[in-house]
């Protein structure tokens, strides 16, 4: 029996060009946020640990610095 081989990550940043990571950039950070406003694990978004802890960072100080929204508002 072959043992089991971890899952290979695509990177989709890398896929889309991205060499920088900026916390100004909301609409690229948006994509790694859900529905509630949480921030996406690595398993979902396929980034490896890297970039996945920039892309975290960045979202927290978009959010500190008011691009992000920190939760969901209902009307």
């Amino acid at each position: 029996m072959t043992p089991i081989r971890p899952k290979k990550f695509i990177d989709p940043l890398k896929l889309a060009g991205v060499t920088f990571i900026d916390y100004k950039d909301s609409k690229l950070l948006a994509q790694f946020i859900t529905y509630h406003r949480s921030i996406q694990s690595r398993f979902h978004t396929g980034m490896p640990l890297k970039k996945q802890k920039k892309v975290a960072t960045a979202i927290k100080n978009a959010r500190f610095m008011g691009l992000l929204p920190f939760v969901r508002y209902e009307k």
